[in-house]
Protein backbone atom coordinates (compact mmCIF):
# COMPACT_ATOMS: atom_id res chain seq x y z
CA UNK A 1 0.00 0.00 0.00
CA UNK A 2 2.67 2.88 0.64
CA UNK A 3 3.76 2.45 -2.92
CA UNK A 4 0.44 3.72 -3.84
CA UNK A 5 0.21 6.47 -1.63
CA UNK A 6 3.33 7.83 -2.98
CA UNK A 7 2.29 7.62 -6.49
CA UNK A 8 -0.54 9.69 -5.96
CA UNK A 9 1.58 12.18 -4.29
CA UNK A 10 3.58 12.29 -6.96
CA UNK A 11 0.57 12.54 -9.51
CA UNK A 12 -0.54 15.68 -7.36
CA UNK A 13 3.11 17.76 -7.35
CA UNK A 14 2.79 17.19 -11.24
CA UNK A 15 -0.48 18.75 -11.26
CA UNK A 16 -0.08 21.55 -8.58
CA UNK A 17 3.33 22.63 -9.88
CA UNK A 18 2.09 24.13 -13.29
CA UNK A 19 -0.79 25.80 -11.81
CA UNK A 20 1.39 27.23 -9.03
CA UNK A 21 4.02 28.39 -12.04
CA UNK A 22 1.41 29.74 -14.24
CA UNK A 23 -0.80 31.68 -11.41
CA UNK A 24 2.12 33.15 -9.14
CA UNK A 25 5.65 32.57 -10.53
CA UNK A 26 5.05 33.69 -14.33
CA UNK A 27 3.46 36.87 -13.47
CA UNK A 28 5.41 37.79 -10.68
CA UNK A 29 8.54 36.86 -13.17
CA UNK A 30 6.82 39.19 -15.24
CA UNK A 31 5.61 42.02 -12.82
CA UNK A 32 9.31 42.35 -11.73
CA UNK A 33 10.65 42.05 -15.28
CA UNK A 34 8.17 44.99 -15.95
CA UNK A 35 8.84 47.42 -12.96
CA UNK A 36 12.59 47.08 -13.75
CA UNK A 37 12.03 48.32 -17.32
CA UNK A 38 9.78 51.30 -16.25
CA UNK A 39 12.12 52.21 -13.34
CA UNK A 40 15.04 52.28 -15.85
CA UNK A 41 12.99 54.33 -18.26
CA UNK A 42 12.13 56.61 -15.83
CA UNK A 43 15.91 56.92 -14.72
CA UNK A 44 16.83 57.82 -18.36
CA UNK A 45 13.92 60.44 -18.51
CA UNK A 46 15.21 62.28 -15.12
CA UNK A 47 19.06 62.36 -16.64
CA UNK A 48 17.59 63.25 -20.18
CA UNK A 49 16.16 66.61 -18.81
CA UNK A 50 19.05 67.08 -16.71
CA UNK A 51 21.41 66.64 -19.84
CA UNK A 52 18.69 69.30 -22.19
CA UNK A 53 19.10 71.68 -18.73
CA UNK A 54 22.60 71.77 -18.78
CA UNK A 55 22.92 72.15 -22.64
CA UNK A 56 20.36 74.66 -22.40
CA UNK A 57 22.31 76.80 -19.42
CA UNK A 58 25.50 76.61 -21.57
CA UNK A 59 24.60 77.21 -24.89
CA UNK A 60 23.06 80.21 -26.96
CA UNK A 61 19.56 81.53 -25.90
CA UNK A 62 17.09 81.53 -28.41
CA UNK A 63 13.87 82.89 -29.11
CA UNK A 64 12.36 79.51 -30.57
CA UNK A 65 14.45 77.35 -28.51
CA UNK A 66 15.12 75.27 -31.27
CA UNK A 67 18.78 74.76 -30.84
CA UNK A 68 17.86 72.82 -27.54
CA UNK A 69 14.63 70.80 -28.99
CA UNK A 70 17.18 69.79 -31.87
CA UNK A 71 20.31 68.77 -29.43
CA UNK A 72 17.70 66.54 -27.55
CA UNK A 73 15.63 64.89 -30.02
CA UNK A 74 18.54 63.84 -31.44
CA UNK A 75 20.55 62.51 -28.26
CA UNK A 76 17.14 60.70 -26.65
CA UNK A 77 18.15 57.51 -24.49
CA UNK A 78 18.20 54.25 -26.44
CA UNK A 79 16.13 52.87 -23.32
CA UNK A 80 13.57 55.09 -24.24
CA UNK A 81 10.77 55.49 -27.01
CA UNK A 82 12.65 57.43 -29.82
CA UNK A 83 9.53 57.55 -31.97
CA UNK A 84 7.62 59.55 -29.16
CA UNK A 85 9.99 62.10 -29.63
CA UNK A 86 10.08 62.55 -33.62
CA UNK A 87 6.55 62.16 -34.31
CA UNK A 88 5.65 65.04 -31.16
CA UNK A 89 3.78 62.47 -29.23
CA UNK A 90 6.30 63.43 -26.22
CA UNK A 91 7.09 67.01 -26.33
CA UNK A 92 9.36 69.07 -24.99
CA UNK A 93 9.40 72.57 -23.75
CA UNK A 94 12.03 75.38 -22.67
CA UNK A 95 11.33 77.60 -20.54
CA UNK A 96 13.81 80.63 -19.78
CA UNK A 97 13.40 83.25 -17.51
CA UNK A 98 14.87 86.00 -16.00
CA UNK A 99 14.99 87.02 -12.16
CA UNK A 100 13.11 90.52 -11.61
CA UNK A 101 15.81 92.39 -8.96
CA UNK A 102 13.54 94.54 -6.82
CA UNK A 103 11.34 91.26 -5.99
CA UNK A 104 13.10 88.47 -6.91
CA UNK A 105 10.36 86.47 -8.39
CA UNK A 106 11.11 85.10 -12.17
CA UNK A 107 9.50 85.76 -15.04
CA UNK A 108 9.48 85.00 -18.70
CA UNK A 109 12.53 86.14 -20.27
CA UNK A 110 12.39 88.68 -23.05
CA UNK A 111 15.08 90.21 -24.97
CA UNK A 112 14.65 92.50 -27.64
CA UNK A 113 17.30 90.97 -30.76
CA UNK A 114 19.68 87.83 -30.46
CA UNK A 115 22.16 86.51 -28.35
CA UNK A 116 24.66 88.90 -27.09
CA UNK A 117 26.56 88.83 -23.78
CA UNK A 118 23.70 92.00 -23.39
CA UNK A 119 20.89 89.59 -23.40
CA UNK A 120 21.16 86.45 -21.42
CA UNK A 121 18.64 84.59 -19.41
CA UNK A 122 18.93 83.85 -15.76
CA UNK A 123 17.56 80.09 -15.37
CA UNK A 124 16.27 77.86 -17.56
CA UNK A 125 13.70 74.98 -17.32
CA UNK A 126 12.96 71.64 -19.45
CA UNK A 127 10.09 70.10 -19.15
CA UNK A 128 9.31 66.38 -21.13
CA UNK A 129 5.28 65.56 -21.20
CA UNK A 130 3.04 63.41 -22.53
CA UNK A 131 5.68 60.41 -22.84
CA UNK A 132 3.56 57.06 -22.80
CA UNK A 133 5.67 53.77 -21.48
CA UNK A 134 4.69 50.79 -23.76
CA UNK A 135 7.69 48.75 -24.55
CA UNK A 136 6.17 45.57 -22.03
CA UNK A 137 2.43 46.23 -21.84
CA UNK A 138 2.62 45.96 -25.61
CA UNK A 139 3.44 42.68 -25.69
CA UNK A 140 0.49 41.94 -23.20
CA UNK A 141 -1.66 44.38 -25.01
CA UNK A 142 -2.40 46.52 -22.02
CA UNK A 143 -2.57 50.20 -22.95
CA UNK A 144 0.57 51.92 -22.44
CA UNK A 145 1.25 54.15 -18.73
CA UNK A 146 1.49 58.25 -19.32
CA UNK A 147 4.54 58.76 -17.17
CA UNK A 148 4.13 62.31 -15.34
CA UNK A 149 5.98 65.60 -16.93
CA UNK A 150 9.68 65.38 -16.12
CA UNK A 151 11.13 68.81 -15.24
CA UNK A 152 14.25 70.27 -14.44
CA UNK A 153 15.24 74.01 -14.02
CA UNK A 154 19.08 75.12 -14.28
CA UNK A 155 20.64 78.34 -13.49
CA UNK A 156 22.26 80.20 -16.77
CA UNK A 157 26.02 79.36 -16.46
CA UNK A 158 27.58 80.60 -19.57
CA UNK A 159 25.25 80.45 -21.97
CA UNK A 160 27.93 80.01 -24.75
CA UNK A 161 28.73 84.07 -24.87
CA UNK A 162 32.17 85.64 -25.09
CA UNK A 163 31.99 89.00 -23.03
CA UNK A 164 34.79 89.88 -24.86
CA UNK A 165 33.88 89.68 -28.75
CA UNK A 166 30.14 89.93 -27.92
CA UNK A 167 28.86 86.71 -29.25
CA UNK A 168 27.39 83.34 -28.60
CA UNK A 169 27.64 80.02 -29.82
CA UNK A 170 24.20 78.51 -31.00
Amino acid sequence: MPSRNRSSRAGQTIVEFPLLYVGILLPLTFGIVYAAQMYWVWNSMVEFTRQGARYAATHCWQTDTSNVITYMQGNVPLTVDIAQFQNGQATINVNYYQRDPSSGVLNPFTCDGDCTSNCVPDTVTITISGYQFSHFVGFLKLPPVVMPEFLTTMPIESNGCDPELNVCNP
